[in-house]
């Protein structure tokens, strides 16, 4: 019994993430429709040195959030799936140091809506950790 709620928890856990990713990527396809579009395309811009030309970088921005958003709704290739979610947040969290005028009032500690947009990520990581399957222990 307490197996069956420990998969149905991680079940809607991963699907509520995955959820999450779905929707707010699928706003990048259209324009001006997603509130964290220009801080996007700007990060982009500063992380590959302006190589990425802004249009196309909000696509792939969007292709990778729905398709990790589809994966861990239909529960594929979940490890690696959460992986690749956890590479994104850490990159999610960089507009704080690149955009540190945007991103607080008075930094540290008061950050603006678009801080605190970025500051939420901090549970969607504790949550994809949490869905890390446990290494096996080998017992003796």
């Amino acid at each position: 019994m307490q197996l069956i709620k420990r998969i149905y928890r991680n079940n809607l856990l991963a699907i509520s993430i995955g959820l999450v990713y779905l929707w707010f990527g699928t706003l990048k396809f259209f324009p001006h429709l997603s509130p964290a579009e220009g801080l996007a395309k700007d990060t982009i811009d500063q992380l590959s040195f302006g190589f990425i030309p802004p249009d196309i970088s909000i696509l792939l921005l969007a292709l990778l959030e729905v398709g990790i958003g589809l994966f861990l709704v239909l529960n594929l290739f979940r490890k690696t799936i959460i992986i690749i979610a956890l590479f994104h947040m850490a990159f999610t969290f960089t507009p704080l140091i690149l955009f540190s005028e945007q991103s607080f009032n008075y930094a540290p500690i008061v950050p603006t809506l678009l801080g605190q947009y970025i500051g939420k990520n901090l549970i969607i990581v504790g949550a994809l950790l949490s869905l890390l399957p446990e290494k096996k222990r080998i017992s003796a």
